[in-house]
């Protein structure tokens, strides 16, 4: 019988390994099942290229147990954040790999059948982070379902109905004093970033990325890198247009040639970090002068926004909640009503 090749070694029998090197040096590697037909010929079943999924399809066909490594929760994670993190929005890539490094510190050895509710919500329950748990277990729970539609299993996932952590919504309102305080010590680029995040009411990233060709027919278009929901923002006779038509005439005179609507005074785009450089720098500059105004008060309100409080302040100071949940670009009314609004509904007296 001849030996195996030292390439195989750590395959199981009757699986194989084929390496495929392109002009660029780049090496794809591809496995195979090798059987007979009826007539005794050696044939060669393709299983792909993902290791851990070809010993799945290997245990199908050659009916063995799935191999352990290869049914392993580190295993689905591994496929998980090479297929499907890379096609998420930037923001939730880096939050689902942080998520996916606390998850394998834990359960990377985890065989799948031995993931169980009664383990996950000791998992819950031993995360000092509370909130971030809640965050792991949903991630998890998408996981387990790919996981299951990848064929590595098809027991119900664990982690439906799963008791989450208790949350408590961020409930910070920026009042005009605080808003006024943070935009007198604000850089030019900054104060036109605060503007325009209230205006549109969109989060931080999408207003950076708002560009002069997102202008098309008298109206602003925004398409929400976390949702892709789209909308059409109108601009004739309200204060978004004539901040965009302020920031057309500084461009002007500047001779901008980034196509963003936030740059620097020389031209240059505001990126998040740049932003968030900023916005630290005016609102420490802020508080220190409501210290030394000996305003206590201000000066702690002050410290705690933050720039993403601009959004639930626009959806606070608009009065039709319909209208408010629309341009926040949500389906669902209550989530705008719940999370976003932090003033409390105007009514009227008994008498």
């Amino acid at each position: 019988m001849q030996p195996r090749k030292p390439t195989n070694r750590d395959l199981p029998p009757r699986m194989l390994r084929r390496v495929r090197r392109l002009k660029s040096g780049k090496e794809l590697v591809y496995y195979f099942y090798v059987s007979r037909d009826a007539e005794g010929k050696k044939r060669e079943i393709p299983l792909g290229s993902d290791l851990p999924a070809a010993k799945v399809e290997w245990a199908r066909l050659d009916a063995k147990p799935v191999p352990t490594e290869a049914g392993t929760l580190g295993a689905i994670m591994d496929r998980y954040e090479r297929e499907i993190v890379p096609h998420k929005a930037p923001r939730t890539q880096r939050d689902n790999l942080l998520c996916l490094r606390q998850l394998r510190a834990v359960l990377k050895d985890a065989p799948l059948e031995a993931i169980t509710p009664n383990l996950l919500a000791q998992y819950r329950d031993a995360r000092s982070a509370k909130v971030r748990a809640n965050r792991e277990i949903s991630l998890l729970s998408h996981v387990f379902n790919l996981a299951r539609e990848w064929g590595y299993t098809d027991r119900e996932n664990p982690a439906t109905r799963l008791r989450k952590n208790p949350e408590t919504p961020r409930d910070y309102y920026a009042t005009a004093e605080v808003w006024d305080a943070v935009y007198h010590q604000a850089a030019p680029e900054l104060r036109d970033a605060m503007d325009l995040a209230y205006l549109t009411g969109q989060r931080p990233g999408d207003v950076l990325a708002m560009r002069e060709a997102d202008i098309v027919d008298g109206h602003l278009q925004v398409a929400q890198s976390k949702t892709t929901k789209k909308l059409r923002i109108m601009l004739d006779g309200n204060a978004l247009g004539e901040l965009l038509a302020r920031l057309f005439e500084q461009r002007r005179h500047r001779a901008v040639r980034a196509p963003y609507l936030i740059v620097t005074p020389e031209g240059l785009r505001v990126t998040q970090p740049m932003l968030r450089r900023r916005w630290d720098e005016a609102r420490d500059k802020a508080a220190k002068k409501a210290t030394d105004d000996q305003d206590a008060t201000l000066a702690e309100l002050v410290k705690a926004f933050q720039f993403r409080d601009i959004r639930p302040k626009a959806a606070s100071e608009i009065g039709d909640l319909g209208k408010a949940s629309r341009l926040l670009g949500h389906t669902d009314k209550r989530i705008t009503d719940t999370v976003y609004r932090r003033v409390g509904e105007i009514v009227e007296p008994t008498r």
